[in-house]
């Protein structure tokens, strides 16, 4: 069975490896409160962010929510949708009117210490001013060999300014040391 996206991405005329550019990529010492990316060249037609997280400050939950705020903005102006699975049990969540995006899992610190989250995070059409910018995100950890847990969300950013900056945080929580994002720009449509 072939894997969603694949095909597609291989047709003539897509987008190709090359079109990918390193903006940034900030990997964290001891813990930090957020990762953030800022002054981001507007330059390109869609950014990708991808990271290993795992939660910091002692926090005990087999995973801990990535959440994700655009240009500093801390009002109620976001939406969520996702839908996540554990291996037993699935899901699926709607959230409006929100002060941050829900955009990945972070493995926690309940897990052995090489364990990290993988996360892959696209803003579409992120310099358009006519429209509202649409993320979507695909997460996913392990907790220490015995369940996995998969999340595959949408956002929306309830603004038309350009995007110039991304602050990921982890709740309360921070990012725990060796946890690295890193910034995409992808050049085609």
């Amino acid at each position: 069975m072939p894997i969603l996206g694949t095909i597609a991405s291989q047709v003539p005329g897509k987008i190709s490896v090359g079109a990918f550019e390193s903006i940034a990529t900030v990997t964290i010492g001891a813990s930090a409160s957020a990762i953030t990316f800022s002054s981001i060249p507007q330059t390109y037609t869609h950014l990708q962010v991808r990271g290993i997280g795992r939660a910091g400050g002692g926090a005990a939950a087999d995973y801990n929510g990535i959440n994700l705020q655009v240009n500093g903005d801390t009002g109620s102006n976001y939406k969520t949708h996702q839908l996540y699975g554990d291996g037993a049990t699935a899901g699926a969540s709607a959230q409006g009117s929100t002060n941050l995006t829900y955009m990945g899992v972070a493995t926690g610190q309940s897990n052995t210490a090489s364990v990290f989250s993988a996360t892959i995070v696209d803003i579409l059409d992120y310099t358009n001013t006519n429209k509202y910018t649409t993320l979507r995100a695909l997460s996913g950890t392990d907790s220490n060999n015995t369940y996995g847990y998969l999340q595959l969300g949408s956002g929306l950013w309830l603004n038309t300014a350009a995007v110039t900056s991304l602050t990921f945080q982890i709740s309360t929580v921070g990012f725990g040391q060796y946890s690295s994002f890193a910034l995409y720009g992808i050049k085609g449509a």
